[in-house]
């Protein structure tokens, strides 16, 4: 990530120094584990995924005009939106690069169909969210496009590194699709019934900020047509505290959480599903290890 232009290089090691969870390059590894075995370019994978995954999320402070990124101080908020922009797109070139300085040719296809995708759900979103008028099927697509396509990218990379077998490459990528759209079901579960102390954010976010997710799609679905107007009516005009409240007993009420879950839970069966053509090992156990955490996490 080095530069010679000294705000790359110090913004750049801003960005390094904050230890994330590293999830995606782990699924990386644990993919190329069960399909083959971890080799020299599998590590350029795990890289890669990483530093798009900054990248992503660097812009995403853009979009939401975030000052803060998990108590941090954002790009945007210390080098202001042109830097964090161009930041951004700097990761995003380097992250390519470093496929096409190894010959990592097999890799480019992927992660760009990737770029394209979460492009595409971000904006979708975008759309939905000024005319709130979401149903289950754009909802589902919009979090496979912005949310579990990288996911699913991560464990298709990690075959890809280790394997030429098609068919293992396309079992892993349906894992990770299935285990990206489980989570974030359940992410969007737990902004109507976490604690805001655990998730570092308030709970009711995603209603401040217009979003209609699925536990709120199926009560909407499950209610008369004078409540769902009233509902959207509170978040068009921009939920207060006692309206998130109100928003948040109505999708209780109406069995939004439950169904919620159940969706989740679907898609984390058909997750573990996809891994059944792979021989046990402990790199499979921690891929369904995970599956299990993903649909039950408290945060």
């Amino acid at each position: 990530m080095r530069s010679k232009v000294a705000v790359v290089d110090t913004v750049a090691r801003y960005l390094v120094k904050q230890k994330g969870k590293r999830i995606r390059p782990i699924l990386v590894l644990l993919s190329a584990s069960v399909s083959g075995g971890i080799n020299e370019s599998t590590y350029r994978a795990a890289s890669l995924v990483e530093i798009l995954h900054t990248a992503t999320l660097v812009h995403d402070d853009v979009v939401d005009n975030a000052d803060t990124r998990r108590g941090i101080l954002s790009v945007n908020a210390i080098w202001k939106n042109k830097v964090a922009v161009l930041m951004g797109d700097y990761f995003l070139a380097r992250g390519l690069l470093l496929s096409l300085e190894n010959d990592d040719f097999k890799f480019l296809k992927t992660i760009s169909n990737t770029v394209r995708r979460m492009s595409e759900g971000e904006l979708l979103q975008i759309q939905k969210t000024r005319k709130l008028d979401i149903n289950e099927e754009t909802y589902l697509r919009i979090i496979g496009d912005k949310t579990a396509s990288l996911i699913a990218t991560c464990a298709e990379l990690g075959a890809q590194s280790a394997t030429a077998d098609e068919s293992a490459h396309s079992s892993l990528r349906a894992f990770g699709e299935n285990l990206g759209i489980a989570f974030q079901i359940r992410d969007d579960v737990l902004d109507f019934v976490g604690k805001s102390s655990l998730l570092g954010k308030p709970v009711g976010g995603d209603l401040k900020e217009k979003k209609i997710t699925l536990p709120l799609i199926h009560a909407l679905r499950s209610s008369t047509s004078a409540e769902g107007q009233r509902i959207i009516g509170l978040i068009k005009n921009g939920a207060k505290a006692k309206d998130v409240s109100a928003v948040v007993k109505f999708v209780s009420d109406h069995g939004g959480i439950e169904y919620s879950e159940a969706r989740a839970e679907a898609y984390a069966a058909d997750a573990k599903a996809a891994l059944g053509a792979f021989p046990e090992s402990p790199g499979k156990g921690s891929l369904i290890n995970l599956i299990d955490f993903v649909v039950t996490r408290t945060s």
